[in-house]
């Protein structure tokens, strides 16, 4: 996607990897519309950012879906790149039964694919456009401890190749943000505090360096996601996938 004459709509806008990128894309020229369902912490964060605009959305609503499309095509006709940020990731045990998984799916898988389907006939209008999706490291290398959100992220990668052939004629293109493990507060303060996390500002930082620099890749990855991406094309994935879980598993025992 280009990086400059865009207007932008980010999900999960209010906190974590959709305001960084927020405020990077807004720093960069463009138009930028967050949202999220906190219209409060909507209304924050744009206080903060001048020029930067917001709308309540509960993108797992298909009411509201329809209601907040139709009103930033019509506010913001230009609108031509949707990131699909929000997510939640709880921990889960599968012995109890997995206790997020309507909502995991809901807001995770369901939502991007659901307002995409709303958005496209615009994009399609438009003479350049891009959705970027967002998976994660644990769609190639899942994480026992969280189970749905794996299970969505891994759907997520797999939709988006899908999404990207079906659209291949078009001037719409399909990009796939996969992140590593990030200091934000995804699973709370624990996260946003934890040093073996990646500091956000490197992440975006890193991220933006790749749009600039390669406006047609195909999956945005830093270096830091890469071990988890290429795990099993690299050979020995039975036992990377075992250590990696016993040592998560290990580091949450030891707290």
């Amino acid at each position: 996607m280009q990086t400059t004459g865009n207007t932008i709509l980010i999900t999960g806008g209010g906190s974590g990897i959709g305001r960084a990128l927020a405020e990077a894309f807004l720093a960069r020229g463009n138009e930028v519309i967050i949202a999220g369902r906190r219209e409060s912490l909507l209304e924050q964060v744009a206080q903060a950012n001048p020029g930067l605009h917001y709308t309540a959305l509960d993108t797992s609503d298909a009411q509201d879906r329809q209601r907040v499309v139709e009103q930033l095509i019509e506010r913001h006709p230009g609108l031509n790149t949707v990131i699909h940020s929000a997510g939640i990731m709880r921990g889960e045990s599968l012995r109890a039964g997995a206790t997020e998984l309507e909502a995991t799916v809901a807001t995770n898988l369901l939502g991007p694919i659901h307002l995409d389907g709303l958005l496209l006939p615009h994009f399609l209008t438009r003479p350049h456009a891009a959705i970027v999706t967002v998976s994660s490291g644990l769609a190639f290398v899942p994480l026992a401890l969280t189970p749905s959100y794996c299970a969505t992220k891994a759907a997520v990668h797999s939709y988006s190749q899908l999404l990207r052939y079906q659209l291949k004629d078009t001037a719409v293109k399909v990009h796939e943000l996969v992140p590593p493990y990030v200091q934000t507060e995804l699973m709370g303060q624990r996260q946003a505090n934890d040093p073996h996390a990646m500091p956000l500002a490197e992440f975006i930082d890193e991220v933006m360096a790749i749009f600039e620099r390669s406006p047609d890749a195909e999956e945005i990855l830093v270096e830091r996601v890469k071990p988890l991406r290429f795990a099993e094309a690299n050979g020995g994935y039975g036992q990377f996938f075992t250590n990696f879980n016993d040592q998560m598993a290990a580091a949450r025992a030891g707290e």
